[in-house]
């Protein structure tokens, strides 16, 4: 990010969350349950899939996230009850993994048989690098004993292709993005086109080995790259989606629907909604330069 998006992006952090929100709700559903059943609703009247995703990370204490693990068990029954084409991302973090592995493997495993009582499938989401491991076991402990659940891996870290192969040789079931925290360059890619070359690399092993991948990108590079690999290897349209996140590329995202692929859209709501909006800024430093001059515009 150059040095006047940063100052813009800084400058946004600094104003009222009232006034952030006005803007950030392009990002997230809104606050309530109810508010991302209406966009999910509106996204599967498009032929569009969903994930859907109660907002909050790195809770405190045991409290906070077994309420957190509340949250998304009413989001498996709103999708049941509304008939939604849509199933559930979780943080693991927001569900303990901080505090105590153990607690947090029962609270994830609790909602993942849950989602196939339901006949349904709950993804976890990868998070920042003093997670990464931990996640990966998770991850492994739950698929040993049910099937529907899959991992997010980031291209950016340097470490993912090697993960890829190691859990390919279990079987794995993945959302493949570029990243969004902030890394040291000891362990990330920081030339873009390095990235996206990790990207392909990694892409082009899950599908070798068979695997089922959510091609998370909004990058019309990455798509139209994507677009060439499934041709190039034949890949039929069960064993991936495209994914993308509510509020960005809207019209990227019309044209891989209308193009005939799997779409899926990542649907966050929830009161912890400020950290996201503001990661999603730091991403997207244009839409921080359009709230400030939206603020000094007296038209």
């Amino acid at each position: 990010m150059n040095p006047i998006n940063q100052a813009i992006v800084k400058f946004v952090k600094l104003l009222p969350k009232s006034v952030v929100f006005i803007f950030a709700k392009k990002y997230i559903a809104g606050t309530h349950i109810n508010d991302a059943i209406n966009v999910v609703k509106d996204l599967n009247s498009k032929g569009i899939m969903a994930t859907m995703d109660v907002l909050g990370e790195s809770i405190k204490n045991k409290k906070e996230a077994e309420a957190a693990k509340k949250e998304c068990l009413q989001v498996l029954d709103a999708i049941r009850d509304n008939k939604l084409n849509a199933n559930l991302s979780i943080k693991p973090t927001q569900l303990g993994l901080g505090i105590d592995k153990n607690f947090c493997y029962q609270n994830v495993l609790e909602l993942v048989l849950k989602a196939k009582e339901f006949n349904n499938f709950v993804r976890i989401d990868m998070e920042d690098s003093p997670y990464t491991d931990l996640t990966i076991e998770l991850y492994r402990r739950i698929k040993e004993q049910q099937s529907n659940t899959g991992i997010v891996v980031q291209a950016y870290l340097k470490r993912t292709f090697n993960d890829v192969s190691e859990l390919n040789k279990e079987g794995g079931h993945y959302r493949l993005c570029k990243g969004i925290y902030i890394e040291p360059a000891e362990i990330a890619y920081k030339d873009r086109q390095a990235v996206r070359d990790n990207f392909m690399k990694t892409l082009k092993r899950m599908f070798e080995d068979g695997n089922y991948v959510g091609i998370a990108t909004h990058d019309d590079y990455l798509v139209d790259e994507s677009y060439k690999l499934i041709e190039e290897m034949k890949i039929p349209k069960e064993k991936y989606e495209f994914q993308m996140l509510y509020g960005v590329q809207e019209s990227l995202r019309d044209k891989i629907n209308s193009d005939g692929h799997r779409l899926r859209v990542y649907v966050p709501f929830g009161e912890q909604w400020y950290a996201y909006s503001v990661r999603r800024l730091q991403e997207n430093p244009n839409m921080a330069w359009y709230i400030t001059k939206s603020l000094f515009s007296f038209k």
